[in-house]
């Protein structure tokens, strides 16, 4: 038995809908309530020890006497949230990750994990499922839903969509035996170069495709929230007793959704390809050798930036981590220092060349080399041997 997530669009009602803002609003409330009180008390007792998530859940109790609104949301929900912020402190803490934050309404997605506590969370024919203070929701999905599930996380994107991601329990399921290995260098022209020559998977500059749309309707929600802000300025020197905001403006709405539509097609073009490659990679090599780069480094290079966050390594990195696990299948991430500038038949140091020389030959042993080419057979002789 494996552990999956198992993502499902829901369609709630008007009533599910509000249900699921006034949830979200009382995690996102415990949440900043439980981090005001841990920062109050380290600042007071620097000594003190932290608090786990046993002793946190202890305190929900008189937080819901303080706070009725509370005792309408799901109770797991607020478990969750503690549990979280204590593994936030504690990545903070061991891995000098960065501080947990507040968190605002404002943010673009809003989301909360439900556990699955006596069975509140099931199935219910081919097209429902019934969760915990919501009651039975129609989903779209293209498999049925196993019946061990252990928790359901929910969130609303900025574009108004509703999504339930199961954590579930089902078979393993391994691809056949192929025999093969390769590694796999990441570049900006080609998302993937492969240590056998001419096996190249070109990159898709989605961003590129939709950015004069994307531009247009960005310059129309400024212009838009430029004027509102003029008629709320307005507002307040005629001194009305209501004043408006900038959620009162239907065409602001309007422009910002639109902006939201573009960037959520543009991450699933990107998720889409991701998925059917990282797919395709795993039913036909037994082994597979990738370059472990350091994004955020690379990302300071104002020039590439926009390139190299289009190609979402990280996240084709985490697909094939996670999908050679499910499928039986091995993954080695490699550090790149200097796989493209030793000769990967002799092994010479032909030292740093600039980006913009593509092939180059050894003058050591005379061979012939594609940067990326070997760059890609040296990651797979570090990973595996030659």
């Amino acid at each position: 038995m494996v552990t999956k997530g198992l993502k499902l669009r829901i369609y709630p009602n008007q009533q599910q809908r509000q249900q699921l803002a006034q949830n979200f609003g009382c995690t996102r409330f415990v949440w900043n309530q439980m981090l005001a009180m841990l920062n109050e008390r380290q600042e007071n007792n620097p000594k003190a020890s932290f608090l786990h998530v046993y002793e946190l859940n202890n305190l929900l109790p008189q937080l819901k006497k303080e706070h009725p609104f509370l005792k309408d949301a799901e109770s797991t929900s607020l478990q969750m949230v503690n549990k979280y912020l204590a593994d936030a402190f504690i990545a903070f803490f061991k891995t000098e990750k960065k501080h947990p934050k507040f968190k605002t309404k404002r943010f673009f997605r809003q989301s909360y994990t439900s556990k699955c506590v006596n069975g509140n969370i099931q199935p219910v024919g081919r097209h429902g499922i019934r969760l915990p203070k919501l009651g039975i929701l129609r989903f779209k999905a293209g498999q049925r839903i196993p019946e061990t599930i252990k928790q359901v996380s929910l969130s609303r994107t900025p574009t108004g969509k509703y999504f339930a991601v199961l954590t579930v329990e089902g078979e393993n399921q391994a691809f056949p035996k192929t025999g093969k290995t390769i590694g796999y260098d990441l570049g900006v022209k080609d998302l993937l170069v492969g240590s056998v020559e001419d096996l190249r998977w070109p990159t898709t500059r989605f961003d590129q495709g939709l950015a004069r749309k994307l531009r247009l309707w960005q310059r129309t929600l400024a212009r838009r929230q430029r004027l509102a802000k003029k008629a709320i300025a307005w507002d307040h020197h005629q001194k009305l007793p209501v004043p408006r905001t900038l959620a009162d403006f239907k065409n602001v709405a309007k422009a910002r959704l639109q902006v939201a539509l573009i960037h959520e097609k543009i991450a699933n073009q990107r998720a889409d390809k991701l998925h059917k490659l990282t797919t395709q990679l795993v039913k036909t090599y037994d082994r597979i050798a990738l370059e472990n780069l350091k994004t955020k480094n690379l990302l300071r290079n104002h020039t590439l930036a926009r390139a190299i966050a289009n190609q979402a390594w990280g996240e084709l990195r985490r697909l094939l981590t996670y999908k050679c696990a499910w499928y039986g299948k091995e993954l080695k991430l490699v550090n790149p220092y200097k796989t493209s500038q030793l000769c990967s038949t002799c092994g010479h140091d032909d030292g740093k060349k600039a980006l913009a020389i593509r092939e180059w030959t050894c003058p050591q042993c005379g061979t012939h080399h594609d940067r990326d080419v070997n760059a890609a057979i040296n990651i797979k002789q570090l990973a595996f041997g030659r």
